[in-house]
């Protein structure tokens, strides 16, 4: 996207204002964070029990596996998706890195209609379709049992929107406390040069709403089910 006009409307806006226009804005450092003293100091492990206890407050199936055992991991979950047999999912390096590929082939043997995503045309109408969408985490909310997806050509959100259930990918490694450490790796992120996606999905389980009298729907507006399957990455 291209801003136009930027310095000359900025000029105008400070004129006004009967001030100096400000170049550079600095963040306030507080003396007290009391954002970062919940889960302070907890491990990697104490962080997926946390996560898995809220899993089961955000009507979310858990699994835990390894890199090796991951196809035999999601062949067990999309066996309870009884009926489920299209299946979307992300693409990009993870595919690699977590031998998804083969694993792929190996679901494609058994009759699931897979399609990896790569932002070309008939993706969104093959998600619409799809009983399965697959993506993989970015970073971990243990808190509120968050995933954190940086949408990309790689990763077009109507993975995780259309189909009726979807399976979130969950590299040990990602894993934070509280949405505080995320906003934290993102702004970092930013400042050593590497643009993170224009646009950041961040999804707690499947769908769900409550009315005025507070009873919850699950399923009302996207996914009417979710399974997270944390890996042992590191």
């Amino acid at each position: 996207m291209t801003i136009h006009n930027r310095t000359s409307f900025l000029d105008r806006v400070a004129e006004n204002l009967g001030r100096e226009r400000r170049t550079e804005v600095k963040s306030p450092s507080y003396s007290v964070k009391p954002q970062d003293r919940v889960f302070q100091g907890a491990t990697q492990d104490e962080l997926i029990e946390k996560l898995e206890a809220q899993c089961r407050i955000i009507h979310t199936s858990f699994e835990r596996t390894t890199l090796a055992a991951l196809g035999d991991s999601l062949q067990k979950v999309l066996a309870a998706f009884e009926g489920s047999r299209k299946v979307i999912s992300a693409g990009g390096p993870r595919l690699d890195e977590f031998g998804m590929r083969g694993i792929y082939e190996a679901l494609e043997k058994e009759g699931f209609d897979l399609r990896i995503w790569n932002d070309q045309e008939g993706d969104i109408t093959f998600a619409e379709q799809a009983g399965v969408g697959i993506v993989f985490s970015d970073i971990t909310l243990s808190e509120s049992g968050t995933v954190t997806l940086f949408n990309d050509k790689h990763n077009g959100r109507s993975i995780s929107l259309l189909p009726e259930t979807f399976i979130a990918i969950i590299p040990k490694s990602t894993l934070v406390p509280r949405m505080t450490q995320a906003a934290r790796v993102i702004h970092e992120q930013e400042q050593k040069g590497n643009p993170v996606s224009s646009c950041v999905s961040f999804i707690t389980g499947p769908s769900n709403s409550a009315d005025i009298e507070m009873n919850l729907i699950v399923g009302v507006h996207g996914p009417v089910k979710a399974t997270y399957v944390l890996v042992e990455d590191l």
